[in-house]
C-alpha cells in the first residue's frame, strides 16, 4: 500500500504515512501560467494498492484530482481508493430551484469512474454517499475534537437542531452537557440566539458545526453567548475554509479560540483527522 499526495492534503498524506506505516508516493505536480495543471507519479507504483489523498477544493484541485487518478490507473496501481478530506460541491446536494445542477452528484460520479472505493471525512449530508458510482464509505472526526475540547469545555452547543447529533457525540465523549442554538423572535425587529434549555452564563462554551465559510452564522452565535455570560467561547468546526474576513468576524465576536481539522489546512488546524481515515480504511481492510 502506498499513498498518493495531492497538493491540497499534503499534511494528511504525511499523518496517515506515519499511522499506516507505508510508503508516499513521489509526486510532480506543477501549475502552468495560465492555470492548468500538471501531474506525473515519480515513483512505480505497479500493482501497488494506492490511496490518493486530495480534497475538491478549490476548483483547481478537482482537476488535479482527476489527473492524480488517470496516472495512477495509467501508471498499473492495482487499486485505487479516493480519501476526500474535504469534499467541495458537497453543499449543494439536491435542487433548491429548477433548472440547477446537483453538484454533489455530478462531481461523485466522475471520481467514480477511476476509483475502486472512496472515503470522504465528515461530508455536509451522508446521503451524497449514494451519489458515488463505486464505493463510497465516510467516516467522522467527531472523536478526535472531542479529545481536543476535553478538560477545556462545560458545553457543546450545536448553531442549530440540524447539527444535534455531531454535538451529541462530542458532548458524549467529553462527559459534557449539549444544547443546540434557537431564535426566539422579542418582537418585530428583535431575534434573540440563545440554548433551548442550558445556561452558559460562567461556562466555557464550544459551538462545533461541519463547516465555517464566511463566518457569519458562527460569529453571531459566539457574539450571543458572550453576551448572555459565558467566560470563554471556541468556535470550532470540521472544515475551516475561513474564507473573505470570516476569522475577523470571529474575532471581533469574542471567539476566544477558534478550532479546526486540517481537512483544509491552515493555522487553526488543531486537529488531525488522519485517525479518524486509518479507522476507516483498517475497518474497510479488515
Amino acid at each position: 500500500m502506498l499513498i498518493v499526495p495531492g497538493s491540497a492534503s499534503k499534511k494528511v498524506a504525511e499523518d496517515l504515512s506515519k499511522l499506516l506505516n507505508c510508503g508516499i508516493v513521489k509526486v510532480n505536480i506543477k501549475e502552468f501560467a495560465d492555470g492548468e495543471r500538471y501531474v506525473r507519479l515519480e515513483d512505480e507504483v505497479k500493482d501497488e494498492d494506492l490511496i490518493i489523498i486530495q480534497n475538491t477544493y478549490p476548483d483547481g484541485n478537482i482537476i488535479e484530482t482527476f489527473l492524480l487518478q488517470d496516472a495512477s490507473a495509467d501508471a498499473g496501481a492495482n487499486s485505487i481508493t479516493l480519501v476526500i478530506p474535504y469534499y467541495g460541491y458537497g453543499r449543494q446536494d439536491r435542487k433548491f430551484l429548477d433548472g440547477e445542477a446537483v453538484s454533489a452528484r455530478i462531481l461523485a460520479e466522475l471520481l467514480s469512474s477511476l476509483s475502486d472505493a472512496i472515503i470522504l471525512v465528515d461530508p455536509h449530508k451522508q446521503h451524497i454517499l449514494n451519489f458515488f458510482k463505486a464505493p463510497a464509505y465516510s467516516c467522522s472526526a467527531n472523536e478526535e475534537i472531542a479529545k481536543y475540547l476535553s478538560e477545556k469545555v462545560d458545553i457543546i452547543l450545536a448553531p442549530d437542531k440540524g447539527a444535534m447529533e455531531r454535538a451529541k457525540e462530542i458532548a458524549k465523549i467529553t462527559n459534557c452537557d449539549c444544547d443546540f442554538l434557537e431564535k426566539k423572535r422579542i418582537d418585530d425587529r428583535t431575534v434573540e440566539i440563545e440554548p433551548k434549555e442550558v445556561e452558559v452564563d460562567g461556562k466555557r462554551v464550544a459551538i462545533v458545526d461541519d463547516i465555517i465559510s464566511t463566518g457569519g452564522t458562527m460569529a453571531k452565535a459566539v457574539e450571543e453567548m458572550k453576551k448572555q455570560g459565558a467566560k470563554w467561547v471556541c468556535a470550532a468546526c470540521v472544515h475551516g475554509l475561513f474564507v473573505k474576513d470570516a476569522i475577523k468576524k470571529l474575532e471581533r465576536a469574542g471567539a476566544d479560540e477558534i478550532v479546526s481539522t486540517d481537512s483544509v489546512y491552515s493555522r487553526f488546524s488543531k486537529v488531525s483527522v488522519a485517525p479518524a481515515i486509518v479507522k476507516k480504511l483498517k475497518e474497510l481492510m479488515g
